[in-house]
């Protein structure tokens, strides 16, 4: 007899609440659930690895007024914080309420998360607000790092959970805490303690290198997802991997589930309190950067995971969603490295001393030193087709090469130049020459603006005031300065050869435009009104704090909002 044909309306499975994504929003959505009384949640990843973008990510959240910054005396107040956003975005782009709700309640999950959960987080009170010369900027604390991560504790799921971006590795083995990464590159007081600390740790771990090529210590958004991963697994919470989400499921107006590809197989989930999706932007889809984007762009550039094609962003249009700043992105300056599968984010090393920014004209167009998201912001304003900003090429000499770290070519110590594949040089990744003339011929640069933009670069050395673009006036800008440089640490000569030029592109973390929210973290319709059961966070939706107050700005809101979608759906109050 041949098999019974499959109802199609009937329901695979039935859960309370199904969390769609395994990112830090996603992890914070499953586990408040769980601890507000609402034990039958299921979790589901598009990917075979648990952790998203925010495995890749530093991991820091910007929470005003948290437990860790109250426990090392620092005076802030929401009142001040709020007044800070109000500066710092555009009217246009803010929302008094969502920013009010955010201010409100990061403090409150934070002690949620320190009670419950392994999350454990330290203050970053070295690192001030983005916009530092803003009124109510503050310089340090606000931004919390998470606590390096045992990755013994994961026992045999160390291997689906996600490690971190290059960028947070010394050689791709040994993670380096943001704060350690930081007094690496500008090579602050007792770099070489803290390096040769990594190192000798790493070396005698015999018994795990035996077993694992990566330390044994996670750090960053690794360790701040191994956490809340642990958290989610002692509670017995189902989590699949290589679940994709293909469809929201309506019936009456009102979302009751999603159908999800398993095994072969489409499941439909029903979900009888909610659905959430936290399941990323739409970085890795061309058709959708094409559409919303600045041009030019492309997904080659993009440090985000593979898997953010946009689905969250699709399935909600579908049943009505209203959507904002599709047109916006958590940008960051990237080096796309020839061989390499995810480009490398371009944080550090363009506010050193000794380097500058140059179009095609051979001319600086920005501030290399202010935060990535504003530069590449600025970026998109100067570039137009008479004066195009791609390619654009970071420009720096022999000493710059010597004493600073730069992405995979590390220091002419570390790596010389004859080690580096022909085919770097083949692609134009990179171009070294004797002289500024020979480089731009090698570039494609024009010959005399470059030499003018370095002249002129040179002088402002001298003097330690860039006229042109204020490099350096800032506290944000200095703390990736050389302090050792003097007037302006941000600021140094190229003057001597070989010199070299390394192409860089407007990259990004993942977009930051989707779907609208409100205060509870459900979608809004087109119509202004709430889409029952429906429940989004993170890069899938609009985001409320756009220009990058502070670091953590994209994982903080994801967090904070799937807190919040948590206790509409259970009716918790805290």
């Amino acid at each position: 007899m041949g098999e019974a044909a499959r109802d199609e309306t009937a329901w695979d499975r039935e859960v309370d609440a199904l969390v769609v994504g395994s990112g830090l929003g996603a992890l914070t959505t499953a586990l408040a659930l769980h601890d507000m009384g609402c034990p039958d949640v299921l979790l589901i990843e598009k990917a075979d690895k648990i952790g998203g973008t925010s495995a890749l990510s530093g991991g820091a959240i910007w929470i005003p007024c948290n437990r860790y910054a109250k426990a090392l005396g620092q005076a802030d107040s929401q009142a001040e914080a709020r007044a800070y956003l109000d500066r710092t975005i555009p009217e246009n782009m803010r929302r008094g309420d969502m920013l009010d709700t955010y201010l409100a309640n990061g403090p409150k999950l934070i002690d949620f998360l320190h009670e419950r959960t392994h999350a454990r987080y330290m203050s970053m009170d070295y690192y001030p607000d983005y916009h530092s010369h803003i009124e109510g900027a503050k310089m340090g604390n606000r931004a919390l790092e998470p606590e390096p991560f045992d990755s013994t504790l994961l026992g045999a799921d160390n291997a689906i959970v996600s490690h971190g971006h290059r960028l947070w590795y010394m050689a791709d083995r040994i993670p380096m805490t943001i704060m350690d990464g930081y007094a690496i590159k500008v090579r602050a007081r007792g770099w070489q303690w803290t390096v040769a600390k990594a190192m000798l740790r790493y070396a005698f771990d015999v018994p795990w290198l035996l077993r694992n090529r990566k330390a044994r210590q996670r750090a960053n958004g690794s360790a701040a997802v191994s956490r809340l991963y642990l958290s989610l697994k002692e509670r017995g919470v189902p989590m699949w991997r290589s679940a994709p989400m293909t469809g929201l499921i309506e019936e009456d107006g009102r979302v009751v589930g999603a159908r999800v590809t398993r095994e072969g197989q489409t499941l439909r989930i029903r979900a009888r309190r909610g659905v959430m999706l936290a399941s990323g932007g739409f970085e890795h889809n061309q058709e959708l950067r094409e559409k919303y984007l600045p041009k030019p762009t492309n997904r080659a550039w993009s440090a985000g995971v593979k898997t953010n094609t946009g689905d969250a962003l699709v399935a909600a249009q579908g049943v009505g969603a209203a959507t904002d700043l599709l047109n916006q992105a958590w940008w960051n300056m990237t080096a796309s490295v020839p061989g390499e599968d995810i480009p490398r984010l371009i944080i550090i090393e363009k506010a050193l001393p000794g380097c500058c920014l140059v179009n095609q004209e051979g001319r600086r167009f920005l501030n290399e030193s202010q935060n990535y998201q504003t530069l590449v912001e600025k970026l998109y304003e100067a570039h137009s087709d008479a004066h195009p900003s791609l390619p654009c090429h970071l420009i720096f000499d022999s000493r710059y090469r010597r004493d600073y770290i730069l992405g995979p070519l590390l220091t002419k110590r570390l790596r010389p130049d004859w080690t580096f594949p022909k085919r770097w040089y083949d692609d134009g990744f990179i171009a070294k020459a004797d002289s500024l003339e020979e480089l731009a011929a090698k570039t494609g640069i024009d010959p005399k603006g470059l030499a003018d933009t370095i002249a002129r670069m040179n002088g402002y050395a001298s003097t330690g005031v860039d006229l042109d673009f204020h490099r350096g006036e800032t506290a944000y800008d200095r703390l990736y300065g050389d302090p050792k440089i003097t007037p302006n640490p941000n600021l140094a000569p190229i003057v001597e050869a070989p010199f070299y030029a390394l192409r860089l592109s407007p990259g990004d973390i993942g977009t930051q435009g989707g779907m609208v929210t409100d205060v509870n973290g459900q979608v809004v319709s087109t119509e202004g009104k709430p889409i029952p059961g429906l429940y989004a966070t993170g890069n899938c939706t609009a985001a409320i704090i756009p220009t990058y107050p502070g670091a953590g700005a994209t994982l903080g809101p994801a967090m904070v909002f799937g807190y919040q979608a948590a206790k509409h759906m259970t009716g918790f109050n805290d």
